[in-house]
């Protein structure tokens, strides 16, 4: 039998650029064992599925480091107990190099540790479970090695050195050019220039070796190709002078145009790298706010232990200030606890016996005790950043051109550079040879596919991150962009627009009785009831804190009501067919009971003996902020449909309230995936906004999802969007937030394209024809020279920047606030 695939998602260290990301991709797919990898330059996260009968994550690792990258990993040292001679070392490595995520592992009998390889994201709690059922005892880790953070600071701090170094030796290059030639001073620039161009640069000369082995060209190609050409020029030209004496030439050197490329490529590298990890922003605040240790009762006694050793069933204590370890249910206790982290609802939460604690959240004010009911990868936290990674590291329709162009603009540009090198050798003005190599360089530096690979995947973390930090989940950059496009929203009325339970809304007494005692006495007759409208009226006398009194003789008739002795009194209470059996007289009360059915309510007579002495009517009340979230989505031209089971004239009612535009009564659960398909069929772009469970169906049919959760109770794998409030200022939200994101998208597109289309003409020396022979004017002599061509460094300059300007447009949607709402 086949083993099952496994899944995995890997930081990958050394990318410049998204031609980076399809090597590594076209080199992980032609490995053996491998289903499906895609690597995100933004991101720098690899999301593989492979068979691990035929490869292991150590064999992905190799390959990854083959191409010319690094993986970034956590290595961690954990005691070991119960181990007593080398069989056991070799049965706990067995144990430890099953659980998914372990790359590698070397267990020490004589220390009693083992140091465990993994990937981020790996669970210790599969670590200690899987080292148990060896027979042995894994201990909380004593020391971490490395981790993934401090592997991508090494890389970058590597980066900012090299960048230095090149920096200082450049500078000192460019003093000696102008300084007055000496014996042995083309050999000193020779001296210099060679650690620049084969240490501070040899992660171009890594990256173009590893891309050729994969039959592909990349960024790095271009910068290896641009800057060893004007080496090795130079270099020939310091040791056989004498060719270009005989030639009629002066044998110029560029040492210093190599090595200031090189500087500034890196400072560009470096401070787009410093501008991408800022793209992750909210994913690390997410990751930040999971507490590092719980406090649990265990045999009546505290103690703090490491979150991961939390076990479901636990007893955990939270004072006030701390956050909540892991999720669960209050057992002991009462407090309000701020949940903004999760939800987005900025209002404290009240919390008492029996209600849901998420992890993360902070605890404001009282103590309590809370039983784990989820830990480790099931907590809502843990789902919602690896919900939130996921689409990170999706791709979007529209980055698919970018995609496309991108494969084959280098090999393109390196066309165009070589077409240039020959016009301007055969035809240019002289020294030919001198601009011909110097355009073949700038037209190499100066081209960009970075900027095209940054447009969409820079803004779509930025976007879903903001999301997830609103209570706004997104499963996937499709579905972010397809969100911009909704023109018509399909809500589903109870759970959704509505709270999804009856609340009492009116008390209408006869003359001879009072509001209070209607609803005294209906509750005392309904106390006990388990139906929904009697638990209703029993909560608003207990809110009014009313005296329930105890009832004798109770008789529930079905679909009429209740029946109750109270007090020595007969009461009745239900629906008017109830009251007319009974031969009840309405005493004046039928007009107000129309007046409250014409409103979509249910309407409770309460029945004193022989007479009627009120009516209490109830309704499935609004959420908070469903009217003005409406408002908003019409502002947007967006349409608003409900969706509802309820007859025409409740559905008309809601919908009135609320300022609904269509109203779809009378459907039956079943039939709602064809009411969206319906709209469609209308040429609408329809979202569906449902509670992720009875909406399935419609879920999955309309164009975007939108599932609604409240706390724990998310439907991640339902809706293409998850409002985790329930708030529906969230389908505002989420829709305003896709519309920032594909505008900045187009903006980083037309600006990576414009770029390229524009400065790669210039760079191969088209301004040539415009200024020809004549001198160029002052203030572009710094950038063009004498004839009109372009400086290659300030090539370099510009193609750092343009990197730059993409990663920093995308940055601006941080500043994205949603729509307030009055409360």
């Amino acid at each position: 039998m086949a083993e099952k695939s496994k899944k995995a998602r890997i930081h990958i260290t050394g990318m410049t650029c998204t031609t980076c990301a399809a090597t590594i991709e076209k080199g992980l797919a032609e490995t053996l064992g491998v289903e499906q990898a895609n690597v995100s330059f933004a991101s720098e996260k690899a999301s593989i599925e492979y068979d691990p009968s035929k490869v292991d994550l150590a064999k992905i690792k190799h390959t990854i480091s083959q191409i010319g990258y690094g993986v970034a990993t956590k290595k961690s040292i954990f005691p070991v107990g119960g181990m007593t001679c080398a069989s056991c070392v070799s049965r706990v490595e067995q144990a430890l190099s099953s659980v998914p995520g372990v790359i590698s592992t070397n267990v020490n009998l004589a220390s009693e540790k083992a140091t465990v390889d993994y990937i981020e994201g790996t669970e210790l709690a599969d670590l200690k479970r899987a080292v148990k059922e060896a027979g042995y005892e894994l201990g909380s880790e004593t020391e971490t090695l490395e981790d993934v953070t401090t592997a991508a600071q090494r890389e970058l701090r590597g980066v900012r050195n090299r960048f230095i170094f090149a920096a200082i030796l450049a500078a000192s290059i460019m003093a000696l050019m102008w300084a007055p030639s000496f014996v042995g001073k083309p050999y000193l620039l020779w001296a210099l220039a060679t650690p620049v161009q084969f240490w501070a640069g040899w992660r171009f000369y890594r990256g173009t070796w590893g891309a050729l082995r994969h039959r592909t060209a990349d960024m790095n190609t271009l910068i290896a190709v641009g800057t060893s050409a004007a080496y090795f020029y130079s270099v020939v030209a310091i040791l056989f002078p004498s060719l270009f004496v005989a030639a009629g030439r002066e044998p110029a050197l560029y040492f210093d145009t190599a090595a200031l490329i090189i500087g500034l490529i890196l400072l560009g590298r470096f401070l787009e790298a410093r501008a991408r990890g800022q793209t992750s922003e909210a994913i690390k605040k997410l990751i930040g706010m999971q507490p590092k240790t719980a406090l649990v009762v265990r045999d009546g006694e505290e103690r703090e232990i490491p979150v991961d050793d939390v076990q479901v069933g636990d007893l955990i204590l939270v004072r006030p200030g701390e956050r909540v370890p892991v999720d669960g249910i209050v057992h002991e206790g009462y407090s309000s606890i701020d949940e903004s982290m999760i939800t987005g609802e900025s209002i404290p939460v009240e919390k008492k016996i029996g209600d849901e604690v998420i992890g993360a959240t902070i605890n404001k004010t009282g103590s309590f005790q809370f039983e784990a009911t989820k830990v480790g990868k099931d907590t809502t936290l843990a789902q919602i950043i690896r919900l939130v990674e996921e689409a990170q590291g999706s791709k979007a329709p529209i980055q698919r051109l970018a995609d496309v162009i991108a494969s084959y603009f280098v090999p393109i540009v390196i066309g165009i550079a070589l077409i240039t090198f020959i016009i301007w050798y055969f035809v240019g003005p002289a020294p030919t040879l001198t601009f011909a190599l110097l355009n073949f360089v700038a037209v190499l530096i100066i081209a960009c596919p970075c900027a095209m690979g940054l447009a969409t995947p820079t803004a779509i973390m930025v976007g879903t991150g903001k999301g997830a930090e609103h209570g706004v989940l997104v499963r996937s950059a499709e579905a972010l962009e397809r969100s911009h496009q909704i023109n018509a929203v399909l809500l589903d009325k109870t759970g959704t627009l509505t709270r999804g339970e009856p609340k009492v809304t009116d008390i209408i007494a006869v003359p001879s009785s009072s509001q209070e005692e209607v609803l005294r006495l209906a509750a005392s007759a309904e106390h006990g009831s388990e139906h929904p409208l009697g638990e209703a009226i029993v909560k608003a006398a207990l809110e009014k804190k009313l005296k329930v009194s105890p009832a004798s003789d109770f008789n529930s008739i079905p679909g009429h009501g209740v029946e109750a002795s109270v007090e020595g009194k007969k009461l009745l209470l239900g629906n008017l067919r109830l009251m007319s059996e009974k031969n009840l007289s309405l005493d004046g009360l039928g007009e107000e009971a129309e007046r409250l059915w014409s409103k979509g309510k249910t309407v409770m007579f309460l029945g004193i003996d022989s007479q009627v002495a009120g009516i209490i009517a109830l309704a499935d009340t609004l959420k908070p902020n469903a009217k003005e979230a409406l408002e908003e989505l019409h502002k947007m031209g967006i349409e608003a449909v409900m969706l509802t089971g309820d007859n025409q004239r409740t559905a008309e009612a809601i919908a009135q309230e609320v300022g609904i535009d269509r109203v779809l009564a009378e459907v039956l659960p079943e039939h709602k995936a064809q009411e969206v398909k319906r709209l469609q069929e209308e040429g609408k772009i329809v979202a569906m906004v449902g509670d992720g469970i009875n909406d399935a169906p419609a879920l999955a049919q309309a164009d975007v999802g939108i599932a609604i959760g409240t706390g724990t109770d998310v439907a991640m794998e339902t809706g293409d969007i998850t409002l985790i409030s329930g708030d529906l200022g969230g389908i505002v939200t989420a829709i305003s937030l896709s519309k920032r994101t594909m505008r900045t998208i187009k903006q980083n597109l037309f600006w990576a394209f414009a770029y390229n289309t524009a400065l790669i003409p210039v760079a191969a020396g088209v301004l040539y024809l415009a200024f020809g022979q004549t001198s160029v004017p002052s203030g572009l002599h710094f950038i063009l020279g004498n004839y009109g061509f372009l400086n290659p460094i300030l090539a370099a300059a510009a193609m750092a920047a343009s990197s730059i300007t993409v990663v920093s447009n995308s940055l601006r949607l941080r500043r994205f606030k949603p729509a307030k709402f009055a409360d």
